[in-house]
């Protein structure tokens, strides 16, 4: 085990914002900014924030100054280290905006709501509203108060109750809520607006959202630039829907073999929008490249070129012979219109090169006028490399598990983005810090092959020391993304961190390693123990496909959260979808971080079935140790000692491990 020793911040947000070899680094700046007394003042911070490399050639010391004096009047004031990491990620916010793109970022999904940024545009604020009020106008519960005047703060009191973001994210991704979980009283009590957040929280990290410094109080708070921010990511989900080849096939176009259809599948969906952006200016005769949804949009010119070519029928010279900016952002926004394009951007916007508003201006245009063809030779290359659909699942699952970690790194395409073995790296430390040495890691982009090798070598050094089973597996078939093992060692990863939790619950575990044989005897007996007479043999039991099961145990842990009169009896293929959508909208409104699919249920995939158990596990002892607590003799409840009375259920059989294995 590497002697490697980690930064540990008290504030749990703060640390998951930052990976160890980035702590490190902060660190070392903020101790270099100590003066003779060996204190450091807010005044202490410039000089050495403005060598930082996130920072350089973009903010001055000056500008340092100034963005730190907004939060302070006193520069002489102390400063700790966890007050110059806000401190940073302040800066940081404010140099990607000053920037106007996504260099200094992982993808615009994760800049949204991972920075303290507390101002908030009143451009991308009336934007989304105008989304909200199109795509939700006809909703049952929410017509009654829509539509949203953006001047006034509506759109934070309609937040308040979770039912406006709930809705919202089945618009981006349909059918990943199912709308019978929603609480959608006229007037909920305290219990229910959290139960809604809860799902809402839940179900945006299920479908790709960065969630990791918001709480179900923020939104129940409906603090402005967390739910503007939570809002932006979750329309910009629903925007950048279709660029990849499974929904869009025509996309193949941008490429000329299969090397380079390989390489398409692992950009961003950002990413893709600029290739296709290009693609058609460089057919329209426009010299420049676009580089980024801001300084290279201001002057409108490569938008007056990409819609000429795109709706030639309502071409016009005039847009490009005018001079002036903000004239010419007018002309592009009536061309606009013809192709039924909203408009999510102002000429303002084009003119100030408003990233988020540019993003969504583009892609509503790629939506409505893609402009490309069916090349079926170019086709066949996109079929051949799609995925199986159990493949396609579980890459969508661990994708998603590793992006709600809040590790520096988003990660679009699973198989493509862990070949650097970095990624992986990142996963390790998040889960177990002092794991990775990475003095011996090298951050992407990566030119010498072989130090992937020896990010890889290490990930799987690590996973030998934690006992994952690895045989004939080295560094080498993760750099040449072997899909499988690469799906068979982030399944033990997944698996690790879950037992982990439980057994760090200290009055339950004491300690002890927990069994999957552990979590099924848990399951059962819990069931059991309500009068229930449902239980399963394994975590491949056909039986679980009805979808009874997991609602009796959810049922189980918490009486309230089931309504028995939606549930099935789980026979026909139908009610299995019904019962299935309904467990796992259940599951998240109580608490649990869960990305399966209704199919996993349905189809028992034993993996998702032991997560799924797990999780419902970990939040019913979590909640048993939270009440223990509460009830200690110093917090005025009985002499009982919490650990004394472990949950029905934990035992050390280790027979159902092996099968299950």
């Amino acid at each position: 085990m590497s002697s490697f020793v980690g930064v540990i911040v008290s504030d749990q947000w703060l640390q998951s914002q930052f990976t160890q070899v980035e702590l490190h680094g902060l660190n070392s700046s903020f101790l270099s900014a100590r003066n003779q007394s060996g204190k450091v003042t807010l005044g202490d911070l410039p000089p050495v924030m403005c060598k930082i490399k996130a920072f350089q050639d973009i903010l001055s010391e000056d500008d340092i100054k100034s963005i730190l004096s907004e939060s302070s009047s006193n520069m002489s004031e102390e400063v700790d280290f966890e007050m110059f990491l806000r401190a940073y990620l302040n800066l940081q916010a404010r140099a990607t905006a000053k920037l106007g793109d996504s260099k200094t970022t992982s993808s615009f999904l994760k800049a949204t709501t991972t920075t303290l940024r507390h101002t908030i545009s009143e451009s991308e604020r009336s934007s989304y509203v105008a989304h909200i009020n199109s795509f939700l106008r006809d909703d049952p519960f929410l017509k009654d108060f829509l539509p949203i005047d953006p001047s006034t703060d509506q759109l934070f009191d309609l937040a308040k109750d979770g039912v406006l973001l709930c809705k919202l994210i089945n618009i981006a991704v349909p059918g990943t809520i199912d709308e019978r979980a929603i609480n959608t009283k006229k007037v909920l009590n305290p219990w229910e607006r959290n139960e809604n957040h809860t799902l809402c929280l839940n179900s945006a990290k299920a479908i790709g959202c960065t969630v990791v410094n918001i709480g179900t109080q923020d939104l129940i708070e409906a603090r402005p630039h967390l739910v503007v921010g939570l809002i932006s990511q979750i329309i910009k989900i629903q925007l950048l829907a279709d660029l990849n080849l499974r929904k869009t096939p025509q996309l193949v176009e941008l490429v000329e073999d299969s090397k380079e259809v390989e390489e398409l599948m692992s950009l961003s969906p950002e990413k893709v929008l600029l290739k296709w952006m290009n693609f058609h200016l460089k057919k329209a005769g426009y010299k420049k490249e676009v580089t980024n949804f801001s300084s290279d949009l201001k002057d409108g010119e490569a938008y007056a070129h990409l819609l000429n070519t795109l709706a030639p029928e309502h071409g016009t010279t005039n847009t490009l012979d005018t001079e002036d900016p903000s004239e010419r952002a007018n002309l592009i926004l009536e061309q606009a219109e013809k192709l039924d394009c909203k408009r999510y951007i102002t000429p303002k916007d084009i003119v100030e090169g408003s990233a988020n508003l540019n993003l969504a201006f583009v892609a509503q245009i790629f939506q409505h006028r893609n402009g490309l063809t069916t090349d079926t030779t170019k086709l066949s290359f996109a079929v051949m490399m799609e995925d199986d659909a159990q493949t396609s699942r579980e890459e969508r699952c661990f994708r998603l598990w590793i992006n709600s970690l809040g590790i520096d790194t988003y990660v679009n395409n699973l198989f493509e983005d862990v070949r650097t073995g970095w990624v992986l790296l990142e996963v390790l430390d998040k889960i177990s810090q002092g794991l990775v040495n990475w003095k011996q890691a090298t951050k992407p982009p990566i030119k010498m092959p072989f130090r992937k090798v020896e990010n890889c070598n290490q990930v799987i050094s690590i996973g030998k020391e934690l006992n994952f089973s690895l045989v004939n597996v080295a560094g080498n078939d993760i750099v040449q993304g072997n899909k499988k093992l690469i799906l068979a060692f982030l399944w033990q990863l997944m698996r690790f961190s879950m037992l982990q939790l439980l057994k760090n619950l200290k009055f339950h575990a004491l300690g002890k390693e927990i069994t999957d044989a552990d979590i099924l005897n848990w399951a059962n007996s819990k069931v059991k123990s309500v009068g229930r007479r449902s239980q399963i043999e394994s975590f491949k039991d056909k039986n679980i496909s009805s979808g009874k099961f997991f609602l009796e145990l959810l049922s189980a842990v918490e009486p309230r959260v089931v309504n028995w009169s939606l549930v099935t009896r789980g026979k026909t293929d139908e009610d299995k979808k019904l019962n299935a959508t309904y467990t796992i909208s259940v599951a998240r409104k109580l608490g649990c971080s869960i990305f399966l699919l209704p199919e996993d249920i349905i189809e028992v995939n034993q993996k998702m079935m032991l997560t799924l158990t797990a999780s419902i596990m970990y939040w019913s002892l979590q909640k048993k140790t939270e009440n223990s607590e509460s009830n200690t003799p110093e917090n005025g409840g009985s002499d009982a000692s919490p650990t004394a009375t472990p949950d029905v259920g934990i035992s050390s059989t280790t027979s159902e491990v092996e099968e299950q294995r």
